[in-house]
């Protein structure tokens, strides 16, 4: 029996595991394969990020109570970043339905996007910033406007932080050094 011949038998004979949505044995393993988190523009970003002197979470929950996860997590500040996948979260660009089982795929993807839409609502409504990328755009555009929104976010904390401090002093600002 040749290569050919025994990879259709195999192929043949598979049968999708109960409640599994895979087309087939290979899809499956496609599929599974996939990685949630470390992805290629995950890393880059972070990299270049990092590089700039920020630090944050990884992986992290935004919000305690949250099932979800943000890609990167600035707490003090309240910025959450999230980079999607092309593919899982619908691009308009580049995002190409899947011929082979298309009921499932749509339900999948646009539950997907309607979770990202809540997540964003959720997140806003508690005080936090959201920035999503797609993984086809440039690391270096992305960590540049992570930079700049976590930049003015710490200076709106610091600008908050002095105002309360003169409030609690009674709005007398100190008296100037004599010298």
């Amino acid at each position: 029996m040749s290569t050919a011949e025994s990879s259709n038998t195999n192929a043949e004979a598979w049968t999708a595991p109960e409640g599994s949505w895979a087309s087939s044995a290979a899809n499956r393993r496609s599929m599974l394969g996939n990685r949630s988190r470390d992805t290629s523009p995950e890393l880059a970003l972070r990299s270049m990020v990092h590089a700039a002197g920020l630090r944050y979470r990884v992986a992290a929950k935004p919000l305690p109570k949250m099932r979800r996860t943000a890609d990167l997590v600035f707490r003090p500040v309240r910025v959450a970043v999230f980079i999607d996948g092309c593919f899982w979260h619908g691009c308009p660009e580049h995002f190409v339905p899947p011929k082979t089982n298309p009921a499932y795929w749509e339900s999948k993807i646009g539950g997907n996007v309607t979770r990202d839409r809540d997540t964003d609502e959720r997140l806003a409504e508690e005080g936090w910033l959201v920035l999503r990328f797609w993984e086809h755009q440039p690391p270096a555009e992305c960590a540049a406007a992570v930079v700049a929104a976590v930049s003015a976010r710490r200076e709106e904390l610091a600008e908050r932080k002095q105002r309360r401090a003169e409030g609690r002093r009674g709005g007398i600002a100190p008296a100037p050094p004599t010298g």
